[in-house]
């Protein structure tokens, strides 16, 4: 038996602001190992980095909000999609390696905002980066913060995740 060579989960990247091609690739490799990492086995998910005009925008029509914030997720396909493309994937278990990735959603961030946020949260800008990322992923994958239980298990996902990169959470408990 051959090794499997179907889908595989992808990350794209969309740099709307003066960032770095290499933060945005740093961003993009963590947003990657978060998925693999999840037992995401095929899907796309595209990171955009955005100015606080744009993200309080974003923020007003979708939130309510006023006021940009840090990171916004946007689920595409909504959690029955996800749990179908935990493991390898169809194509990986078939053979054939052209089947359609569906898109898993996109996750906003405004590193702007990041920016001004990390030396209290997280403590360095990279860290909070990183946990923007993993943050807006957990929601795409369907986790949530709205109650108390659900905080728990998305901080404690987050914890994992941060470690992995060799940070550490802002909420120790």
């Amino acid at each position: 038996m051959s090794e499997p060579s179907g889908p595989t989960v992808t990350v794209g990247g969309h740099d709307e602001t003066d960032q770095s091609p290499a933060e945005l690739l740093r961003c993009r490799q963590v947003a990657q190992a978060t998925l693999e990492a999840e037992d995401i086995g095929y899907g796309h998910l595209d990171l955009i980095f955005t100015d606080p005009e744009a993200m309080a925008e974003l923020n007003r029509t979708h939130l309510g909000a006023e006021g940009p914030t840090d990171v916004l997720a946007f689920p595409l396909d909504g959690p029955d999609l996800v749990a179908g493309v935990i493991g390898p994937g169809p194509a990986a278990e078939s053979g054939v390696g052209d089947s359609p990735q569906p898109h898993l959603g996109d996750v906003v961030i405004c590193p702007e905002v990041a920016r001004r946020q990390a030396a209290e949260h997280t403590g360095t800008y990279d860290a909070e980066m990183t946990l923007l990322v993993v943050h807006g992923i957990l929601h795409v994958l369907g986790h949530d913060h709205a109650e108390p239980i659900e905080t728990a298990l998305m901080q404690g996902r987050e914890r994992v995740h941060l470690a992995r990169h060799g940070y550490r959470h802002p909420v120790e408990g």
